[in-house]
């Protein structure tokens, strides 16, 4: 999203016909509500001071198995947040876990909690994304992103060529963001199911730069950005876990966070 227009959460994606899950949901295990990584190798952490804060940091882990403990990837690195900060979104996590927003439609908040990490999506044509292990979704003209929680195609990426019904008033014409999503993943927030009027089209996308909030994605450096979507692999179970510290510390033991 780009900054003040980015949209708010997205999960599954109606591309060339076709309906389907941007993860492999269908073989991965179902984490247990007190340990949200359990089935995870790789892992985002974004951890901001605050609630209300826009800026904080990105760190990326993996490990070998399971069984082992998490290991740093590359170096940390600021991100910008949502232009109000941050609320609790629907997750891996369930739902709120306690004291702090709850996420909706148009707060200018990024989702809190712990979320599976779907399509790598940009500007470049399929040909030209070899790089990435993830599906890959080539932004052009006719993809959007539907924001309109009365519309059946909420909170998914629509090729409107393809759509049996132009039902929404409002969507994001991705494609016209332009550079801020010259590379970007999908957040599958508020997925399963998708709750109307509880976020949509939310993202980690190129930022415009430091402290420019955004309407409800998570932006980045560029360079940042792109060694992360080269490192993620389907079958590493991605996640991003998106919390204030306090909110963190508060759950490192029981959920094994690095």
């Amino acid at each position: 999203m780009t900054p003040m227009k980015l949209a708010s959460s997205v999960s599954l994606f109606l591309v060339l016909g076709l309906l389907v899950s941007c993860t492999a949901q269908k073989t991965q295990p179902t984490p247990a509500l007190n340990n949200p990584l359990q089935a995870s190798r790789q892992v985002i952490i974004v951890k901001t001071p605050s609630w209300d804060a826009v800026e904080g940091t990105v760190r990326a882990y993996e490990r070998a198995d399971l069984g082992s403990p998490w290991e740093l990837v590359g170096t940390e690195a600021a991100i910008a947040l949502g232009a109000k900060g941050l609320a609790w979104g629907r997750g891996v996590h369930g739902e709120a876990l306690g004291e702090g927003p709850v996420k909706t439609e148009g707060d200018m908040r990024s989702p809190a909690g712990v979320f599976t990490l779907g399509a790598v999506f940009g500007l470049a044509p399929r040909e030209s994304a070899d790089r990435f292990a993830m599906p890959y979704i080539s932004l052009d003209s006719t993809i959007e992103c539907i924001d309109d929680p009365s519309s059946r195609y909420y909170n998914l990426i629509v090729d409107r060529r393809n759509a049996a019904e132009l039902d929404w008033k409002s969507s994001e014409h991705m494609q016209r963001v332009g550079e801020d999503y010259a590379w970007g993943v999908v957040v599958e927030h508020n997925r399963d199911p998708r709750v109307a009027g509880k976020g949509s089209c939310i993202f980690l996308h190129i930022w415009s730069g430091p402290a420019q909030g955004t309407e409800g994605c998570t932006s980045l450096d560029e360079g940042r950005l792109l060694d992360i979507l080269e490192w993620l692999r389907p079958a590493a179970v991605p996640m991003l876990v998106q919390l204030p510290e306090a909110e963190y510390r508060r759950r490192v033991t029981a959920w094994g966070l690095p």
